[in-house]
């Protein structure tokens, strides 16, 4: 079965680093209810869901793909560019290791926030933002042989897969506005910012945020089944629904 590490936003989201935007007041009581409906549709998809343990103290820990990258049987922990959050880790860490993944660590001083690794079947696409530095990009290869590394510029947003994500087929779609597309063999436009993050659930299955309407109809139209679910209270600290899940 595949499986979906996710982890429950805690008491203190609001106060989160995750984002740079301005902030309104957050609803914890509705985030609570949005993530339960996110893990619903991972579950219905197929995925096992595996809780990661609460790091209260840590508010952007509800965002647990930045903790870690997965590439088959092996995982890389993340460090953190905000280090901030460098608690976060830990709890990922056991995580991963109960699933009987092979855990690696990054050597140095480097940044690797996982929101910046953008996967494919060949390739590894890697952020080179304000959260991921080139240290680390030059050391994922060594890491992670079986990708290809690409760095991207991220030129406008927090992290990659703010600005782009991949469909199944492997072509790529997001806000060319925000990423150096140089590098890029294509790049889809997405209609609205929030629908430059997909989840790919299944071969022809798609999970995208319910505030991207015209990006799930274009996607609808092209043969996707797309699921669509409410995720603005993790939106306003800059999440999509990619931050929320590490799939292994």
């Amino acid at each position: 079965m595949r499986t979906a590490l996710v982890r429950a936003p805690g008491p203190r989201l609001a106060d989160g680093l995750v984002t740079h935007r301005e902030r309104r007041p957050l609803d914890l009581a509705l985030a609570r209810a949005q993530h339960e409906a996110y893990t619903g549709a991972l579950a219905e998809a197929g995925f096992g869901l595996h809780w990661v343990e609460p790091a209260d103290d840590c508010p952007d820990a509800v965002f647990v793909e930045d903790t870690a990258v997965v590439c088959g049987d092996r995982a890389v922990l993340a460090r953190p560019g905000a280090p901030e959050r460098a608690g976060e880790v830990a709890g990922t860490e056991r995580a991963l290791r109960g699933l009987g993944l092979d855990v690696r660590t990054l050597d140095g001083e480097c940044a690797l926030d996982g929101g910046d690794v953008l996967q494919t079947s060949d390739t590894l696409y890697v952020g080179r933002s304000g959260r991921t530095d080139d240290d680390a990009l030059c050391r994922l290869p060594s890491l992670l042989p079986v990708r290809r590394v690409v760095g991207v510029k991220v030129l406008g947003a927090l992290h990659l897969k703010s600005a782009m994500t991949a469909l199944p087929d492997g072509s790529l779609i997001g806000l060319p506005d925000l990423i150096d597309t140089s590098g890029l063999p294509g790049l889809r436009v997405a209609p609205e910012a929030s629908g430059a993050g997909v989840v790919v659930l299944g071969e022809d299955h798609l999970l995208l945020a319910a505030s991207a309407p015209r990006t799930a109809a274009l996607l609808r139209a092209d043969g996707w089944r797309v699921t669509t679910v409410d995720i603005s209270e993790f939106e306003a600290l800059e999440g999509s629904v990619t931050c929320l899940s590490i799939l292994v």
